[in-house]
């Protein structure tokens, strides 16, 4: 592999050194928990690494069981964040914290449309593709950028990317009957079995692998998947029948899991909910007729993932091949969870609840211990400082995360964080290692104690046992949502 420019933070002060930060590492709410042994550096500068990013959209944590591909070529020769979550769980404003490393309430995206949502809310001349390309990569965007991209101007091109493959608002989520703007020209696809957009997505990724692979330049490649999210019509005649209103796999996958069952934890049709929001608790109960529905809705979910499962495995394929795959990080994550069924909840994503706010994230690269786990509380703004210390690039804006990088030099940095999760309509929470509390405006408190109910079956916030850990959450739930920068992370 040819050389490269020398980073000012080494690619070998590679990520997680990997699972140095364990699961019993990490400390609870509590206070309590052991100490990880502390990690040498490398001295000096090394080369600039590879940096590839995979994202789905609406994943569950749970379902990465059904890809066997990412499982085996990233989760074991790599490690696997098992405390990893979404700050926002909705599309555009949880992007945009990818993007920039900043909370919602600080990048100002809020919403997926509106005045304070979507691709017009979003200040683009700051982001992790800027970084990137001044500190002397190649980047790619292929797939999805951010809901509202392209309502005005199909063919605008965002600052800081060198490649640029996106999909327009007008059929953003379709499978068949799209454009997707090719470096400033809108080109279509039809309904051949060539076009099913996932296959689309894989094959821009890996020819900008091989393309920019022989060169001496690193590169960053963003590739965002629309599955798992729900599509648009299915106009083609191959198209699987039973997948309506809802996503689309392809075509080779149409029957494929048969004997998926929709997970039904103790929250699923939850039997009393009169301890939750409003929202929630008005909700009836499931019928007979919803639960069939919500397991035809599940398997199309499942399916649609095979395609991203195999895309993966050609991306890692065509880095091998290339001789890059050892100088590549690797990183396998979603924007945002769902719910099927739990608290009663027949779909969605803009809940606090574990189901929608749990994503996967699982990183290979160098350095990385394969088969490794690590416990440490991470979400979707730690990845942009993470992936810029990789680089060696310098953020034009200060993040609200925190780079898993200083993981490696601090075992303690990141072991005791309580995250912010924000959401749409005021809904704000802190997650800690223990708890969950959430609140929406001044009403609406939800308290659980994870340890003891990992399902959340029973709200705490009026139990006099449980003042002290409610009043101190409150505490940190408010100073959380006027945090900036080094304030979000202490």
């Amino acid at each position: 592999m040819p050389s490269r420019p020398a980073a000012g933070v080494g690619a070998r002060r590679a990520l997680i050194a990997a699972a140095v930060v364990s699961a019993g590492a990490v400390a609870g709410f509590s206070g309590c928990g052991g100490d990880a042994p502390a990690v040498e550096l490398p001295a000096g500068p090394t080369s600039q690494p590879n940096i590839v990013v995979v994202m789905t959209d609406d994943q569950t944590q749970d379902s990465v069981a059904v890809m066997d591909r990412v499982r085996a070529g990233v989760g074991e020769r790599g490690a696997t964040f098992s405390e990893s979550f979404t700050h926002f769980p909705l599309c555009c404003p949880a992007r945009v914290t990818f993007l920039t490393g900043q909370y919602s309430h600080n990048h100002g995206v809020i919403d997926n449309d509106g005045p304070e949502g979507g691709f017009q809310a979003f200040e683009d001349t700051e982001s992790i593709a800027v970084w990137l390309e001044d500190a002397g990569y190649a980047t790619a965007l292929v797939g999805k950028y951010l809901n509202g991209y392209g309502a005005d101007d199909p063919i605008y091109v965002p600052p800081g990317w060198t490649e640029w493959y996106a999909a327009p608002a007008e059929t953003e989520q379709d499978v068949y009957d799209y454009s997707l703007n090719e470096n400033g020209e809108l080109v279509a696809y039809g309904r051949a079995p060539g076009d099913f957009k996932t296959d689309v997505i894989t094959d821009l990724a890996v020819d900008f692998i091989d393309r920019r692979a022989p060169e001496d330049r690193p590169f960053f490649l963003f590739t965002s998947y629309t599955a798992v999210h729900k599509a648009g019509p299915d106009p083609s005649p191959r198209r699987p029948r039973d997948c309506h209103h809802t996503s689309k796999p392809a075509p080779r996958h149409a029957r494929a899991l048969p004997a998926a069952e929709l997970p039904r934890p103790p929250s699923f049709n939850e039997a009393d909910v009169s301890d939750k929001p409003r929202a929630i608790a008005q909700k009836p109960r499931l019928s007979e007729a919803d639960e069939r529905d919500l397991e035809r809705i599940y398997r199309c979910r499942l399916r649609s993932l095979l395609s991203v499962d195999e895309g993966v495995a050609r991306m890692i394929a065509h880095l091998r091949r290339a001789g890059e795959l050892d100088e590549t990080y690797f990183f396998f994550t979603s924007d945002g969870g769902f719910l099927h069924g739990e608290h009663r909840a027949q779909a969605g994503k803009v809940k606090v609840y574990e189901e929608a706010i749990r994503v996967p994230l699982i990183v290979r690269g160098p350095g990385i211990e394969p088969g490794s786990e690590v416990g440490t509380l991470v979400n979707t703004a730690d990845l942009a400082p993470t992936i810029a210390g990789l680089a060696g690039a310098e953020p034009g804006l200060e993040p609200d995360g925190a780079s898993l990088l200083d993981a490696i030099e601090d075992p303690d940095a990141l072991g005791r964080r309580t995250l912010l999760i924000e959401s749409t309509g005021g809904k704000v929470a802190v997650r800690t290692r223990r708890y969950l509390y959430g609140l929406r405006g001044n009403e609406d408190e939800e308290l659980y104690d994870l340890r003891r109910d990992p399902y959340e079956l029973r709200s705490l916030h009026d139990d006099p046992a449980y003042a002290r850990v409610r009043a101190t959450l409150a505490e940190r739930l408010e100073r959380l949502l006027q945090c900036a920068g080094e304030s979000c992370r202490s």
